[in-house]
């Protein structure tokens, strides 16, 4: 059984790399980005898809951190 779930594990981590390779490779194009006046240098839509994912994998644990710990300490005054 544990062999089994290994190579599941294995199978579903090879399908996610061709996914993700197969994206980046179909997304070379250059895009600059504007923000507020500021223009980005000229990079890949993969690339900046990819980094936008990153910042967001960050930036949600993060928030739902510092939500959560003020939630808690608020239950404490009740208590």
């Amino acid at each position: 059984m544990r062999n089994l779930k290994r190579v599941l594990i294995a199978v579903f981590v090879l399908l996610l790399v061709l996914a993700i390779l197969a994206f980046v490779l179909e997304n070379q194009q250059s895009v600059t980005l504007l923000f507020l006046g500021w223009a980005g240098p000229q990079l890949p839509v993969s690339l900046v898809l990819v980094a936008a994912l990153l910042v967001g994998m960050v930036i949600g644990p993060i928030i739902s951190w510092a939500l959560g710990r003020t939630y808690r300490v608020s239950r404490k005054r009740l208590l």
